[in-house]
């Protein structure tokens, strides 16, 4: 009887550890997939945003154009050259 229940209780054992594992890779699987969606969706946030960049770095830099001839000019003008 007990030799019965040893044999009928391996098996059991052996699908309980496989089925475990499965559930392990599966749950792996899905927490790297929702990794990359995370980095993408990222990515794609920070592209969107560059326009909005460039024009404000646009404005910086003729506001710091002017402001550089203006002490250019008044460095010259303070030397006398």
């Amino acid at each position: 009887m007990k030799r019965r229940l040893v044999l009928l209780a391996i098996p059991l054992v052996v699908l309980l550890l496989l089925v475990l594992m499965y559930n392990t890779l599966v749950q792996g699987r899905n927490h790297c997939d929702e990794a990359w969606r995370t980095s993408i969706r990222k990515l794609k946030r920070r592209y969107d945003l560059i326009p909005n960049l460039v024009k404000t770095v646009q404005g910086y830099a003729s506001t710091s154009g002017r402001c550089f001839d203006s002490v250019s000019q008044a460095r010259a003008s303070a030397y006398g050259q």
